[in-house]
């Protein structure tokens, strides 16, 4: 399975100033693969371990930070030769391991030659409980579920994925009705590779939904588990309401809509843990279209989606048929999922700051304010191809500075004052401009 996330693992590769990496991303998106494919490929050697529940490695960073032993440890456990520079070093499951992500620093200072990726279940939330990244001695990469263009090269659909990265909006055109069939496939699959394996290999909604509701019961462990008992309980109350949170027609985050009464205090840290976890993908309210962003961020008011529409449409229990045709009963709640399913694309994009806009009177609303560089996309999203754009027209003639989008399922068009994508579109357009490499912590 082919993932776009290989060619920053390249660059980290042949980056001379390369620190040691962690592959960051929800569970079950794929880091462990992407990461021994990667090694197969580009490296003579592959010394993995999987640290889980490994007695063998349990002290491997307790006694000392004896780079030496520890390398001879390694390579005494994997029977690999740590070569540098054709050995990968695969440590997996890291958080398990005392001292693991601190011993990351000690490799940047003493061993800068050697390559060691780790990766690991929950490492957002290991972070902020006590043991943190060596701030300056460690790049990132951050995964996430396979977009809607590695779907297609996923399910042997090479060509029209090349095609769509290519921007070519004619050929693009004539393949319109095979896009949209898939982008409705790929709204009830989603991008978690097992899924989309199961859809693949059975071409059976049913057992593609069994594999997203398994991967749903490992997500409900995984908050018993690394939780405390009370903060469980106010997880999996803001874990079930996203679905009706969505369906609201603003889709703001209320509080009251978990249980009546309750406050931002009581579910502060629920809300953070599922982001750690990399669960849930937060957008909040910007005041005025002005960069940088951040600045203009009220962090009071915002929306929170699934890291995948196809974990939506499980958890929601939507029958899957209703996502695979066009003609459904859906109504409302399509907004919803073609919602999620741009911000589940364009949260894979680097260096982009996303946001909400409405004015202080909520009578008026812009679906998503992008910053992508020095420039800010007021952007509106339609499910379907109903082109009014009332919102984003009065939007634009209180900024005329600004080019607005809108993404739908039509044909692309340039208007002037703004441009239609194709909703299967939307990763791709903004791909080549925020496509850059590993983030280095500094």
């Amino acid at each position: 399975m082919e993932r776009s996330a290989e060619g920053k693992l390249i660059y980290w590769k042949n980056n001379p100033h390369r620190k040691p990496l962690i592959v960051m991303g929800a569970r079950q998106v794929g880091k462990t693969y992407l990461l021994l494919q990667f090694g197969n490929r580009y490296y003579d050697h592959v010394a993995y371990i999987n640290c889980d529940n490994n007695p063998l490695v349990t002290n491997l960073f307790a006694q000392d930070y004896d780079i030496e032993r520890i390398l001879l440890a390694i390579s005494a456990i994997t029977h690999v030769p740590i070569i540098a520079g054709k050995t990968l070093i695969v440590l997996d499951e890291i958080q398990e391991l005392n001292h693991g992500l601190t011993a990351l620093k000690y490799f940047c200072e003493l061993a800068p030659e050697q390559h060691i990726a780790v990766a690991g279940s929950l490492l957002g939330i290991t972070m902020h409980q006590g043991e943190s990244a060596p701030v300056g001695k460690v790049d990132i990469i951050n995964m996430y579920p396979l977009t809607y263009t590695e779907f297609l090269r996923a399910i042997g659909q090479e060509q029209m994925a090349q095609i769509l990265q290519s921007m070519d909006w004619t050929s693009i055109q004539m393949l319109k009705h095979d896009y949209i069939k898939f982008l409705r496939i790929y709204y009830f699959v989603g991008g978690m590779p097992e899924a989309i394996v199961k859809y693949i290999e059975t071409n059976d909604a049913m057992a593609v939904r069994q594999t997203q509701n398994n991967i749903l019961a490992i997500y409900r462990s995984d908050m018993s588990k690394h939780a405390s008992q009370q903060e469980v309980v106010r997880i999996m109350q803001v874990w079930l309401s996203i679905p009706s949170q969505l369906a609201r027609e603003n889709k703001k985050f209320i509080y009251g809509a978990i249980k009546s009464g309750a406050r931002a205090r009581e579910f502060e840290l629920a809300i953070q843990w599922l982001i750690d976890a990399g669960l849930v993908i937060r957008i909040n309210r910007a005041t005025k279209p002005q960069l940088p962003l951040k600045f203009y961020e009220d962090l009071s008011a915002f929306k929170l989606y699934l890291l995948d529409t196809g974990m939506l449409a499980a958890l929601a229990n939507v029958p899957p048929a209703e996502l695979l045709t066009q003609d459904n009963s859906l109504s409302g709640s399509k907004g919803a999922f073609t919602e999620n399913y741009v911000m589940s694309q364009l949260a894979t994009l680097r260096d982009v700051t996303m946001c909400y806009f409405s004015n202080d009177n909520h009578t008026l609303e812009i679906d998503l304010l992008l910053q992508e560089g020095s420039n800010i996309w007021p952007i509106e999203i339609k499910a379907e191809e109903n082109l009014r754009s009332k919102s984003l027209t009065t939007y634009i003639k209180d900024h005329p500075e600004l080019t607005g989008l809108r993404f739908s399922m039509s044909d692309y068009r340039d208007q002037e004052w703004m441009r239609n994508v194709p909703l299967y579109a939307c990763e791709t357009y903004f791909e080549d401009s925020s496509s850059k490499l590993t983030i280095s912590i500094d």
